[in-house]
């Protein structure tokens, strides 16, 4: 048997890590580059990130249908080369910057004060807002093109290890941008190539253009692949049923279910609201350690010391592909059914992130307690999160998971939304006012209300889907 559905998976992988590069760029600049720059506070970043999320949650209900519509290979193809232009665009927001309010150089605006401060640092939130736009529209198509060839490509007891290995992409592309995104940024600023952050932008955003060089050539369907042999394709259709001979038979056209079908299913609203629960977690930890590493213990994005941790906290999330094997496991063990196996995997990595009520405390010993448990519940979160994708495969017809995997996205991109505005303002607030929590004040009160809360969030999604779906029940088109 031939094995070409692990260098697909692999493709998948490489996609999700430049996916999150991208991403990242901006939450490992803006504190100790852009910021200065633009006179920006907590609630300017915490508005750009929210507005991103939101454009990304709703542009993940259209990119299912589009990936769907359009097919893997081509989908995949139009949302990388959109979200590559996206994060290319970031490194001209300074220059629109400072022709739109009449300023020669970053040095300027730097310099600038009073009135033509707060002139600024609004003018550039819009331009930085458009940039996030663009970049967040075309990565709202890379989770469903990515299950969607995952469930192409796998069978069901091996998508949540499968689709652990992609998504283990987001822990990677988080793990290599601290070590090279603030060092990209002051050597260039070194050099005097604008401040610096603008190449960080343009670099990391080409390397979505290298990959869909490959793509082009490497994906074809697994009935139409030459790479792939009868035995490779028989494990890949084993469960589309057997003919008389006892050899698989490929699947039947299912017809595809309309929108609004899906909305009316309890399925779907299991899915979407376990994901709105439980996302925003992620999301905080992503767009926001690296200004919690700074606020709180004072190490700026390029230094050593933040690089190691971040490095640290994002080895350990690598953790969670082993969270994809843990079905698969209990599958093996108990020969339950996909979805009853998944949901008690689910179980164990709901209950991981209770640890995160002690990070806080924890961190007045040393900053390694935090990292390390920050580690843990982004670890529990990507191993969560693998079997959430890999639920919808379960549960949905094969033509229609692209599109529940979009529905459940918005819900993620909500999530992320409001924690992120509401974070920003927390923090503003909190550093203003002295607020006290918990024996905490300031700005560490405010982070320790968010680890609260991020504490809980995935027993509270785990009781909602186990309510409204107690039972194995897939859905027929």
């Amino acid at each position: 048997m031939t094995n070409y559905r692990w260098v697909i998976c692999g493709m998948l992988f490489f996609a999700t890590a430049v996916n999150y590069l991208d991403r990242q760029v901006l939450s490992l600049t803006w504190k100790d580059f852009i910021a200065p720059e633009f006179h920006w506070t907590d609630t300017h970043y915490g508005q750009i990130t929210a507005i991103f999320s939101l454009v990304y949650a709703i542009a993940n209900v259209f990119a299912g249908r589009f990936v769907d519509w359009m097919g893997t290979k081509r989908g995949y193809l139009w949302a990388i080369a959109l979200w590559s232009v996206g994060a290319c665009l970031h490194a001209l927001c300074g220059w629109a910057t400072e022709h739109t309010v009449g300023l020669s150089d970053a040095a300027a605006m730097v310099g600038a004060g009073g009135a033509m401060a707060s002139t600024i640092a609004i003018v550039s939130v819009y331009y930085f807002i458009a940039a996030r736009v663009v970049l967040g529209i075309g990565e709202a198509g890379n989770f469903p093109a990515a299950v969607k060839a995952t469930t192409e490509y796998f069978p069901k007891k091996d998508r949540a290890f499968a689709t652990s290995i992609f998504n283990a992409g987001t822990t990677v592309g988080a793990l290599i941008a601290p070590l090279c995104i603030p060092t990209l940024a002051r050597y260039f600023q070194r050099l005097g190539v604008g401040n610096g952050w603008e190449m960080a932008f343009l670099l990391i955003g080409a390397l979505g253009f290298v990959w869909m060089a490959v793509w082009v050539f490497a994906y074809k369907k697994p009935d139409e692949n030459p790479h792939v042999n009868a035995a490779e394709l028989a494990y890949i259709r084993q469960d589309d049923g057997q003919d008389a001979t006892g050899s698989p038979t490929p699947a039947t056209e299912e017809r595809k279910l309309t929108f609004l079908q899906c909305i009316r299913l309890r399925q779907t609203w299991a899915f979407t609201l376990g994901k709105f629960l439980s996302d925003g977690v992620w999301w905080f930890l992503l767009f926001w350690t690296p200004a919690y590493i700074s606020d709180v213990y004072g190490y700026t994005s390029d230094t050593p010391t933040a690089q190691l941790l971040l490095f640290v906290l994002y080895a350990i999330t690598l953790l969670s592909i082993l969270g994809g094997k843990l079905p698969t496991f209990i599958i093996n063990r108990t020969g339950g059914n996909p979805y009853e196996s998944r949901m008690k995997a689910m179980l164990v990595f709901a209950v991981i992130p209770l640890i995160a009520l002690v990070a806080q405390p924890l961190g007045n010993y040393s900053y390694w307690w935090p990292i390390l448990i920050i580690g843990l519940v982004a670890a529990a979160h990507q191993s969560w999160s693998a079997n959430m994708y890999s639920l919808a495969g379960d549960i949905f017809p094969r033509n229609t998971v692209a599109t529940i995997t979009g529905m459940t996205g918005m819900a993620g991109g909500l999530s992320s939304f409001i924690i992120n505005l509401v974070s920003g303002r927390l923090f503003d607030y909190a550093e203003a006012t002295q607020m006290a929590f918990l024996g905490f004040e300031g700005k560490e009160a405010g982070y320790f209300i968010v680890f609260c809360y991020c504490a809980v969030a995935y027993l509270l999604g785990w009781t909602v889907m186990k309510v409204l779906v107690p039972r194995y029940k897939p859905v027929k088109a």
